[in-house]
């Protein structure tokens, strides 16, 4: 008898240890049962704020001669874009930039042995920020007319912005969570379960490209402003727990 009873006791821990493991392990388990999903959404919207940018130069062997002649281009391009109904508040002029030019001279047998000084070239460059969109479109196009007054100008294709980008990327976030919690929820009903509390999220690419363009997504995320109609997307990763 006295051999028995340390065997029952023995038996009959193991019993009860082997319980305690088997609902700990039902217990983790049901606690690390998770849906994973990412969520998406996008939204079409047009661009509120164009920036044209454009530069004019002049050249000459005397700096005060350059200078005076883009003074007087400048004054040209000011009329233009008055001319034009551009608002002068919009426009920016930079600071002027002047560099030395310098021809090589070479010998008989075509080497460069020194140069020579040939004047200077004064570049002045300017901006268009306004949210008159069709108008400064307009002026970008038009003011190479400019070429036939004399002025050398030079016009950059525009670009385009969104002003109320902040509240455009809160309601994808919006749009994109309640997507990725649909999905979770589809997930969870077809396997016989539910859905539980949100475990966690994160916020992945945000993205915005041209409509109607062949511009392609990158996981670096793009960001668009050649074209005046756009595309904004938005993913997020998000994890649920199951009852």
């Amino acid at each position: 008898m006295k051999k028995v009873f340390p065997s029952i006791i023995i038996g009959i821990t193991i019993i009860v240890a082997a319980i305690v493991l088997a609902g700990a392990y039902k217990y983790k388990y049901r606690q690390q049962q998770t849906i994973e999903v990412n969520g998406s959404a996008e939204i079409n919207f047009s661009s509120n704020l164009i920036v044209w940018t454009g530069s004019y130069s002049r050249k000459a062997e005397s700096l005060e001669i350059a200078f005076s002649d883009l003074k007087t281009d400048e004054q040209k391009v000011r009329q233009f874009l008055q001319s034009k109904g551009v608002n002068m508040n919009d426009v920016i002029f930079d600071a002027v930039n002047i560099s030395k030019d310098y021809d090589n001279k070479y010998n008989d047998e075509g080497r460069v042995t020194g140069s020579v000084f040939t004047g200077y070239t004064l570049t002045q460059s300017i901006k268009i920020q306004s949210k008159d969109i069709k108008n400064v479109e307009k002026v970008s196009r038009e003011i190479t007319g400019l070429i036939q007054s004399g002025v050398a100008v030079n016009s950059d294709a525009p670009a385009y912005y969104y002003t109320k980008m902040a509240d455009l990327k809160i309601d994808l976030l919006s749009k994109a969570t309640a997507d990725g919690r649909q999905r979770a929820e589809t997930i969870a009903k077809n396997s016989g379960q539910s859905l539980g509390a949100l475990k966690s999220a994160d916020m992945g690419v945000f993205q915005i490209i041209g409509q109607y363009s062949n511009e392609s997504y990158s996981w670096g995320g793009a960001f668009n402003t050649d074209s005046k109609e756009k595309t904004a997307s938005i993913t997020v990763k998000m994890a649920f727990a199951v009852k």
